[in-house]
């Protein structure tokens, strides 16, 4: 079992307090919710709408080769943006200030065949806090032994062509989380330094909810469509390609581009700064200015703020960037931003294309 690592107090305790106090004083003085407004339900409508609309012409329409697959691309693309909007919010809490609200809407993410309690383990609790450090956050754990992401790693000859295989690999992404990924990390005993320990109750769910998925995606269509069933399993292995891809990319760029860090801590498990501090040195924006960034991504190009403030709706982020910014500035703290998602590619690309090469001296 890997140590406890532990962030100390000082160095940027006294940031954090003071952004929470400017952040709260906003909403305040707004008389605003930090919850869900009218654009927030307006958008997990629309995305919801989509998903059954798409999911009901897949199956029940007969439709000719090439259409078919363009819509089963979309119902990927969709599933990935319900993810984003929707659930990653209710799983975090930030959604409603009810839980019963949240509770309801985080089973939605069985419906793109992830497990809602394992995530909020893996990303929520293990994530949050150790974000980026080596050994401890999984979540950068991308194909270990295929892409290298830190200097920590060992260098593979294989991985010197790692920016341009990366990218094909993001696709799996999704496929290996609903075949394999949310049975690995249920059942292997810690999570970096978090021991596993479920209740009952989360062992007939992981199984009810992913056979009930493989049944909704692969068994009823099957029984439904007019196509045989190699055919079924190939529109079922695209959305998961256009699911794992949306859904690669945007997580990567947060996180592994050329500015952020990935800290280790010292023999005793202490990091050198502070929990707040160490966030915004190992997360990154992008595209902050872009409308269609806003609506589609769920608040994940803006992962200072998410990082910061996960139980602030998505939604505020853009207005409390201005004083995430600000105080940053005050308090001689980076903050890491690409102006655009292109921009933010060509960073990872490049960190990619470093880090498959030896150091140099």
């Amino acid at each position: 079992m890997k140590a406890k690592t532990k962030f100390p107090a000082q160095n940027g305790a006294n940031f954090y307090a003071t952004l929470r106090q400017n952040v709260n004083a906003d909403f305040a003085s707004r008389n605003l919710s930090i919850h869900a407004n009218g654009l927030m339900w307006l958008k997990t409508f629309i995305f919801l709408s989509l998903f059954i609309l798409l999911y009901l012409t897949i199956i029940l329409v007969d439709l000719n080769g090439i259409t078919l697959t363009f819509l089963t691309l979309l119902l990927g693309v969709v599933c990935a943006f319900i993810g984003f909007n929707i659930c990653h919010d209710a799983i975090h809490g930030s959604f409603s200030a009810s839980k019963r609200t949240n509770k309801t809407l985080s089973m939605l993410f069985h419906l793109v065949g992830a497990s809602p309690y394992v995530w909020n383990i893996t990303h929520n609790i293990v994530h949050h806090t150790y974000t980026n450090i080596p050994g401890h956050d999984e979540d950068i754990e991308i194909a270990p032994g295929l892409i290298r992401i830190n200097h920590e790693d060992k260098l593979q000859p294989h991985q010197r062509y790692q920016q341009w295989y990366a990218f094909p690999l993001y696709g799996l992404a999704s496929l290996s989380w609903v075949l394999r990924k949310d049975y690995k990390k249920f059942f292997q005993q810690h999570i970096g330094a978090r021991k596993n320990i479920h209740p009952k109750i989360e062992y007939f769910n992981l199984f009810f909810f992913k056979f009930l998925y493989y049944g909704l995606f692969i068994i009823l269509p099957m029984v439904v469509m007019n196509i045989q069933w190699w055919q079924v399993l190939i529109g079922f292995i695209l959305l998961h390609l256009a699911q794992g891809i949306t859904m690669g990319l945007v997580f990567q760029l947060a996180h592994v581009v050329e500015e952020t860090t990935f800290p280790k801590p010292d023999e005793s498990g202490n990091m050198e700064e502070a929990w707040a501090e160490h966030q915004m040195r190992t997360t990154a924006n992008f595209a902050t200015q872009s409308p269609m960034a806003a609506f589609f991504l769920g608040g994940l190009n803006r992962q200072i703020e998410h990082h910061l403030f996960p139980k602030i709706c998505h939604v505020h982020y853009g207005r409390i960037a201005v004083i995430v910014k600000q105080t940053a500035l005050e308090y001689g703290i980076p903050y890491h931003e690409n102006n655009t998602f292109s921009s933010a590619l060509v960073s990872h690309f490049r960190l990619l294309k470093k880090l498959g090469r030896p150091a140099v001296v």
